[in-house]
This record gives C-alpha cells, sequence and structure tokens, in this order.
C-alpha cells in the first residue's frame, strides 16, 4: 500500500483544515496560512509581532550567508577581490584573473579571449553590444558592467545613475553581490536614489567591493 503525504495546513485564524495549495499563504513571512482572505485580516493583529520578528530573522539570515568566492574559469583559483586582479570578458561573459590574460598574451602572442579565444572587442560599441547579448541570457556581471558604465558615463553611455541603480538591483537579484555593493553606494551618497544610510549598509553588507574593469 502506497502512502499519502498529507499536504494539508491548518488556517491560523479559525483552525479549519484545507489543502495547503489553495490556501492564503502570510507573503512577508511565509510561515502561516489561512483558509481565505477574510481570516488573514481578523488574524493580522495577533500574528503582527511574530511576523515581523520572523521577517527580521529571514533579513539576518540572507544579510549575513556566507558568500562562497568566485573562481578564475581557467586555472580554478579564487578570484582576488583587489581591484586589478582579473578583468571582464564581454565576449563570454566570464570574470578571469589577470594572471591567465597574461599567460594567454605570452604563449600565443594574441590578445584573445584565455576562456573562448574570442577577439578582444575592437569599439567600445561592439563592446555594449556584446554585453547586451549575455544580460539576453541572465549574465548577472553583465548587468553590473553596463551598470557602471551608465554610473561612469564611460563605454559610449551617457551617465545615469538611476539607470545604473536599477541594472545594479537586476543583477544583484541574479546573485551578484558586487552589484548589492554599488547599490549601497548609490543610497549612500544619492546618487540616482533617495539616500538611505541603513540601505546603504544592508546591501554593502549583502556584498563585496569591486570595480567595474572590463575590456576597453
Amino acid at each position: 500500500m502506497v502512502a499519502v503525504l498529507d499536504d494539508t495546513s491548518v488556517c491560523a485564524n479559525c483552525g479549519k483544515e484545507s489543502k495547503s495549495d489553495d490556501m492564503n499563504t502570510c507573503k512577508r513571512c511565509k510561515e502561516v496560512k489561512y483558509c481565505n482572505a477574510a481570516c488573514k485580516k481578523k488574524h493580522r493583529s495577533k500574528h503582527k509581532k511574530k511576523c515581523e520578528k520572523r521577517v527580521a530573522e529571514l533579513h539576518e539570515e540572507q544579510l549575513f550567508k556566507e558568500i562562497e568566492p568566485e573562481e578564475c574559469p581557467i586555472c580554478m583559483l579564487p578570484l582576488k577581490y583587489e581591484i586589478n586582479q582579473s578583468i571582464y570578458k564581454s565576449c563570454c561573459g566570464k570574470t578571469i584573473c589577470d594572471g591567465c590574460v597574461y599567460a594567454m598574451k605570452m604563449s600565443e602572442g594574441k590578445d584573445l579571449c584565455p576562456f573562448c579565444r574570442t577577439p578582444k572587442a575592437s569599439s567600445a560599441e561592439e563592446h555594449i553590444k556584446q554585453t547586451k547579448k549575455l544580460m539576453d541570457r541572465g549574465n548577472a556581471y553583465a548587468f553590473t558592467m553596463l551598470g557602471g558604465c551608465y554610473a561612469q558615463g564611460t563605454m559610449g553611455m551617457p551617465q545615469d545613475h538611476q539607470k545604473a541603480c536599477e541594472l545594479f538591483l537586476k543583477s544583484g537579484e541574479l546573485g551578484s553581490a558586487e552589484a548589492y555593493y554599488h547599490l549601497g553606494n548609490a543610497y549612500d551618497f544619492g546618487r540616482g536614489v533617495g539616500v538611505n544610510k541603513m540601505k546603504a549598509r544592508h546591501l554593502r553588507a549583502c556584498g563585496y567591493e569591486g570595480e567595474y574593469r572590463c575590456e576597453e
């Protein structure tokens, strides 16, 4: 006889049992369910403190979780966070350590990407075109790089801090810790967003310092 998994839940307000997928879940803490919106509204005042406490706990867990160091896709050594120790390639979207970039130039005498062997972008326009193709494929660092171009007004992009923040946010949502750090700086100095010191601290804690370093 095959056991049937119990996928029912109990309404936090009235105690009625129902199928979990059909119930109304608290959107903030995700921990309690209700049989309908009316029960959710009635229980709100009782649930508020517990909900806020759990939301704060979830935020702390996300904020201070350990970030695994990114590795160079060629030598597999951890990429250093220091400025000018690695370079982003818009051809394949890989971030490669300077050692592998140097080794490529010395071994073949050509300015090719050490990972995909694509020649270096011949112009800023070509670099941006390659970066946008990577963005279409969901490459987080491509969003960071284009955001940096807008923040600094480089690679033919007009300086637009608001656009830069939008790109940093998208990059962070895709997993870029560096993008969150840059977004934190934007909130600290009011570049493209309103000054918010608390958000600045939180976002910086989520990320790490880096520089928009790519092919020039």
